[in-house]
């Protein structure tokens, strides 16, 4: 049973979220050692503690042990229980940065999850609220993850460094994915966006507006960047702005971008003329790369198809990120699977860049914990 199931060992702070998330689902203990041990202040840093107890949360019976210094992390995975919850998130990161751990483990809960998280809904590292709603959500319906259950939702929004946001997150369980074959992206047919102000002139919000538009309008008509200003306590704690936007494809792939502005005290002040063009631009060069998953979500989309049944799933994808590549490595540590890699050239040069056509095998995964009713 549980004992003869191998421990896994690594060392250092990289890829603390996909070694917890991939332990949890394959029961698999979890060993890391010299997290940041010659650092001033060695071991974990708040957000990682913050995302440990988040896992806790979420899991029934697991046991983790830190030592004194926290540079050592021994996790035992229990089981995913899910239910209704609230988690304060650290502000040093994004909601976002948690909310990418919980999409992994959601569908496979005893229980469905409602959960609050209060913290940063937009920063300049981790991928905003926004754009896990847009991307990831459609993502998971894809697998057959979908139904009222399934929703991301912005209470509030928190600018850091103070946050001060509020989402719910609410997905349905499911005892088995199906597998997809997601190989051709299709043709872009609109854009929709959003540009949101906090604690700011509401002015700004039109002025990104415009000057993404300037830019987008040369090459699709149907655009539309919605303008949301919060106002009172729904604006967090720190004043900010910043974008969002998406490009959907006729068969549903949807790829997105999105930049905040610098927060309070740091850096010099962004125009938001200026945060409204690069945020078109990035836009556009997230449609070079291309692929049926946006760069957010590559993870994402691998887990899925792993944890699919015993069938072929095959996604195209854009240039796999660094991310992406340790998290095919630890698939196999966790797994044992193997994805079939083959590059795609594109054929014509307004297919944009090269692509990745990934293949595999699904585990067969089965949601053991999901009550049969």
């Amino acid at each position: 049973a549980a004992g003869d199931v191998q421990c896994l060992s690594y060392t250092g702070c990289n890829f603390l979220r996909q070694r917890l998330v991939l332990s949890t689902l394959s029961g698999r203990p979890l060993k890391i050692h010299k997290i940041r041990p010659k650092e001033e202040d060695p071991g974990l840093r708040d957000f990682e503690a913050s995302f440990i107890r988040l896992i806790d949360k979420v899991t029934n019976g697991s046991r983790i042990e830190i030592n004194q210094t926290g540079t050592t992390l021994y996790y035992q995975p229990g089981l995913l229980y899910g239910g209704s919850l609230e988690h304060d998130c650290s502000p040093s990161r994004s909601i976002g940065y948690y909310l990418e751990g919980l999409l992994c483990l959601a569908p496979f809960m005893k229980h469905p999850l409602k959960i609050v998280l209060r913290g940063v809904t937009n920063d300049q590292v981790d991928p905003s609220v926004d754009v896990l709603k847009a991307t990831a959500l459609p993502l998971l319906k894809k697998f057959g993850i979908d139904g009222e259950g399934l929703e991301i939702k912005i209470n509030r929004r928190g600018m850091p460094p103070k946050g001060g946001g509020e989402i719910l997150f609410a997905c349905p369980v499911r005892k088995v994915l199906q597998p997809v074959q997601f190989t051709d992206p299709g043709k872009i047919k609109r854009i929709r966006g959003t540009a949101y102000s906090v604690r700011v002139s509401p002015q700004m919000a039109n002025r990104m507006v415009e000057s993404a538009r300037s830019i987008l309008n040369k090459f699709l008509p149907d655009i539309y960047i919605y303008t949301d200003h919060m106002k009172g306590v729904s604006s967090g704690k720190s004043p900010g702005f910043g974008m969002c936007l998406t490009a959907e494809t006729i068969n549903g792939t949807v790829l997105s971008a999105e930049l905040a502005s610098n927060p309070q005290g740091q850096g010099a002040a962004v125009l938001p003329e200026e945060l409204g063009q690069n945020c078109a631009k990035l836009l556009l060069e997230e449609i070079y790369r291309g692929g049926c998953v946006d760069s957010t979500n590559q993870s994402l989309a691998l887990l899925l198809m792993t944890l699919g049944q015993r069938d072929v799933s095959k996604v195209l994808l854009g240039p796999l990120s660094p991310y992406t590549i340790e998290f095919l490595r630890h698939l196999r540590s966790f797994f044992q699977i193997m994805f079939k890699i083959e590059t795609k050239v594109p054929e014509e040069e307004h297919m944009g860049g090269e692509k990745v056509l990934m293949t595999c095998v699904g585990i067969g995964f089965s949601n053991l914990s999901k009550t049969i009713r």
